[in-house]
């Protein structure tokens, strides 16, 4: 088969593979859409996981099933289903400790294009066929369906994470398709204000609609102090880290306050440590939580969140802002999101 693989640090291109094979409990999918991720882009071009040769990308796809293990009782060859980014193995003990995205090791939970071969090839493997793969609602488009599997469940995993409660002040840094999805959870979650960190248009206007109450704009000013003039000096309550660098923690930390939280759902591709204010932490006693987590993967997520959609709570297909046709076009629709034109949000191939 075909796939569009990381050949080394910053280098992609076409390969051949041989087929996956399907053991038991698994199945073989053939993809009918495709998204590219910034994460794809962390993976390659700063090497985030480390070196990966001839290794096929990809992790957002709403795939057609075309071969099923023996063990397998809830889907069969021509189901069209919704696939998770992150297929963890269900009977692992770390899945029995309540965090699956972690079976077998930290993150190891995320297998396409990490551990094994990605979706952006003419076929792609998917363990655990029962406990990750969800059928594609009758009438959600295809589009919709690929944000099911990574920026829906990432930017809910924030604000879970962050626990925010009715009434809440929210912060959340980053605009681009996982930011926006904390944006929408945040709405849904009671929160009062919701403070939007970001400049692209396009990111801002859908942010709006999403449920921002204030958009923070990087290139007007330190954020910190956007945020704590808006507070009255307080800060917020709860802070979401979708996009940034390392050193977003330690504005973070500046503008929540004391017992507040600050979750991070941002894939931090290069440096070696993150900075935390010292004095602003309270000096060491303020209370001031920080998490950082893996989105959790699986069936379960993917039939809530694609209910969620049915009910018209969440609007994820708002965020597809470029659609290609063709298994060909991968190529280029990736570069876009390296590259981040103005007008990008999610870029879809349909096949």
């Amino acid at each position: 088969m075909k796939g569009y693989a990381m050949l080394g640090i910053g280098k992609t291109g076409w390969i051949e593979k041989e087929r996956p094979k399907c053991g038991p409990l698994d199945a073989i999918c053939k993809p009918l859409a495709l998204a590219p991720c910034t994460s794809d882009v962390h993976t390659v071009w700063a090497g985030a996981i480390g070196d990966r040769h001839d290794l096929i990308l990809g992790h957002e796809g709403v795939g057609e099933v075309v071969e099923v293990g023996a063990l397998v009782k809830d889907f069969k060859p021509g189901d069209k289903v919704l696939v998770p980014a992150i297929t963890p193995d269900w009977n692992s003990v770390e899945a029995q400790a309540g965090f699956a995205q972690h079976s077998g090791g930290m993150l190891s939970g995320w297998k396409f294009s990490n551990i094994k071969d990605g979706v952006f090839g003419d076929f792609f493997h998917v363990n655990d066929a029962d406990g990750n793969l969800a059928l594609l609602p009758a009438g959600m488009d295809l589009a919709t369906g690929c944000m099911l599997s990574d920026m829906v469940p990432t930017g809910m995993l924030g604000v879970e994470m962050a626990d925010i409660h009715f009434g809440d002040k929210v912060c959340v840094v980053g605009i681009g398709p996982v930011g926006l999805m904390a944006v929408s959870g945040a709405a849904i979650r009671g929160a009062s204000e919701i403070f939007a960190v970001g400049s692209r248009p396009t990111c801002v206007q859908v942010a709006k609609e999403f449920g921002a109450t204030e958009i923070i704009n990087y290139k007007n000013g330190d954020i910190v102090k956007q945020v704590l003039d808006l507070t009255g000096g307080k800060g917020v309550d709860r802070v979401v880290i979708a996009g940034g660098d390392n050193d977003t923690f330690d504005e973070a930390v500046r503008m929540v306050k004391p017992a507040g939280k600050i979750s991070n759902v941002n894939y931090l591709g290069e440096g070696d440590f993150i900075k935390i204010p010292r004095a602003e932490w309270g000096v060491g006693m303020g209370h001031k939580q920080i998490i950082g987590g893996l989105m959790m993967g699986g069936r379960l997520r993917m039939e809530q969140y694609a209910a969620l959609c049915k009910a018209k709570r969440i609007n994820p297909g708002r965020m597809v802002t470029h659609t290609f046709k063709g298994f060909d076009k991968v190529e280029e629709a990736l570069l876009m999101m390296k590259d981040k034109t103005p007008d990008l949000i999610k870029p879809v191939i349909l096949l």
